[in-house]
């Protein structure tokens, strides 16, 4: 009995551990990084993505990439998580994040083949991170809100490679202007800033509207196309009789009883407009449905009336007009409305929408998006929000750096410097994390078709003449002053991508056992059942393959 083995785990489950399960989850991570890198910087490529009811994306946003495609592994799903991290708390700098999390791993992966303990690269890491933050903080330009040039400068940087490229200096103009309007004591919420897609027209054609267009149109022809100097009100209700919550049942003995019914309906729902109408309103906005009877009610007395309006555009209306919000229009009174100079419907592309405009204090904007297919505006969508997220992030901030690898190439001569002063086996760790932070760099080379040992070499030469901007030109190759060019990142950009990217990369090293459970096991009958922790990259990485259906 003492010699028998003593079985934990189910038959079903299967077991990774050792130097196994570190080498599967840098394979995972590596495989992720790799598969946005070609994306990075003016002159990446995109991807099209094509999902299984034939649906097609075509972008080269890091965040987009990898939400799209369907990654099993779990080792993969940390890194992909850097992404949206990154996307959550800045906006734009997911490839880079990601990039940089593979190139940590694959650097440690020599390492640990060295027997280099994981806890020894785990504590270098860490201390080669803080060592960067603080050597970012150094390095980084204070930008006034008021300097206009430069926040239009960061949010086309935002967008360069992108679909929106083409037009960047106007759209770049729009988003500055939005983010400013919607800007107040409490930061900025780029919530407030709606983003409307039209297709048609060309990328030149968006504009800003400093109000709100809500996709919907009045319920009646007979009412007013256009309100001037309009009272709004906004009812997060119905204007309909309600009914009972119980199931009743009305038994109707004689034609006057049933007259009787319908006229006290009728009543009600007069009563309901009458109150609209008392308070003075000139437009109405509903959450739910308007009565037909309503309808008509409201048209007589000359109010426009727009139903099933959504949450989120009725938010924006309140702040834009000032307008509070009521669930009973019982309790609507004239304190509870909003103004607008103007209240019209339009159309835009052959849809007919409503523009609220002329507001008194624009808390709440629209930006119209305009292109030729709905490929190309969406493309145009993600790279404005990207641009949004970097202006508030500068404007919360004040700190931006100069772009085009700059800041990576410098830290990474610091990193070096500073490895020195580490005692012990983390000299390694730091010196390794100085190599991948170079990987941007060298990315941003391979991918304009330069050479990336002579670009790097060069941008080292630049840096170690205590030129701290100077970063790669994609188009010429020529090493140049990013911040004289124009070209400019949030600081928090570079600080949240390698917070993340490290956290990541230690998490995954510190893994040194991967248990599978029985029904994520592969079963000998079922080939078609992956193990996502134990398979390896052919099973738990198998989504993308099928994901990924070619390269713009």
């Amino acid at each position: 009995m003492g010699n028998q083995p003593l079985i934990v785990l189910s038959e079903d489950s299967q077991r990774t551990s050792g130097k196994d399960a570190q080498s599967m989850n840098i394979q995972a991570g590596k495989a992720v990084a790799e598969s946005v890198r070609t994306t990075l910087g003016p002159k990446g490529m995109d991807k099209m993505l094509v999902d299984s009811t034939g649906n097609v994306v075509v972008t080269n946003d890091g965040v987009t990439l990898l939400s799209e495609m369907d990654i099993d592994h779990p080792a993969a799903d940390m890194i992909v998580e850097v992404a949206e991290t990154q996307e959550d708390e800045v906006g734009d700098g997911t490839t880079s994040a990601v990039v940089v999390s593979g190139e940590l791993l694959s650097q440690a992966e020599d390492l640990l083949e060295q027997d280099i303990h994981a806890t020894t690269l785990a504590q270098g890491y860490r201390q080669a991170a803080e060592e960067a933050i603080d050597s970012l903080d150094e390095i980084a330009i204070d930008v006034d809100e008021d300097d206009t040039e430069v926040l239009e400068q960061i949010a086309a940087t935002a967008m360069t490679g992108k679909g929106a490229e083409s037009s960047k200096d106007l759209l770049a103009e729009l988003v500055v202007e939005a983010v400013r309007a919607v800007a107040d004591d409490d930061g900025v919420d780029t919530d407030n800033i709606k983003v409307e897609k039209v297709v048609g027209g060309s990328i030149e054609n968006s504009e800003l509207v400093e109000g709100v267009i809500v996709d919907k149109e009045r319920v009646s022809e007979n009412m007013p196309y256009f309100a001037e100097d309009a009272s709004v009100a906004i009812v997060d209700g119905d204007l309909e009789i309600k009914e009972t919550e119980i199931d009743a049942e009305v038994n109707v003995t004689d034609p006057d009883q049933l007259e009787q019914f319908l006229e006290q309906e009728e009543r009600q729902l007069r009563e309901m407009v009458d109150q609209i109408v008392d308070a003075g309103t000139d437009v109405v906005f509903v959450d739910g449905g308007i009565d037909d009877m309503a309808q008509h009610y409201l048209a007589q007395e000359g109010v426009i009336a727009v139903r099933r309006v959504k949450s989120s555009d009725q938010t924006q209306l309140a702040r834009a007009t000032g307008a509070r919000p009521v669930s009973n229009v019982d309790d609507l009174s004239e304190d509870d409305l909003g103004f607008a100079g103007s209240v019209a419907q339009k159309e835009i592309a052959g849809d007919q929408r409503i523009f609220v405009e002329e507001v008194e204090d624009a808390k709440a904007v629209t930006l119209i998006l305009r292109g030729g297919t709905e490929h190309v505006i969406d493309e145009v969508d993600r790279a404005i929000e990207d641009s949004l997220g970097v202006v508030r992030t500068t404007l919360e901030d004040g700190k931006v750096l100069a772009g085009g690898g700059a800041p990576e190439v410098d830290l990474s001569l610091a990193l070096r410097d500073y490895a020195d002063s580490v005692g012990g086996r983390e000299q390694l760790a730091v010196e390794a994390f100085a190599d991948a932070l170079e990987v941007i760099p060298r990315t941003l080379a391979e991918n304009a078709g330069l050479d990336p040992i002579d670009s790097l070499v060069e941008l080292r030469a630049d840096h170690d003449g205590g030129n701290a901007a100077a970063g790669l030109d994609a188009y010429t190759g020529d090493t140049i002053d990013m911040a004289e060019e124009g070209v400019y990142e949030p600081l928090r950009i570079k600080t949240q991508a390698i917070e993340s990217a490290t956290e990541a990369a230690v998490m995954l090293l510190r893994i040194d056992d991967v248990i599978a459970a029985g029904d994520l096991a592969v079963s000998d009958d079922d080939d078609e059942e992956d193990m996502p922790a134990g398979g390896g990259m052919g099973g738990g990485m198998g989504g993308m393959g099928g994901g990924m259906g070619g390269m713009m």
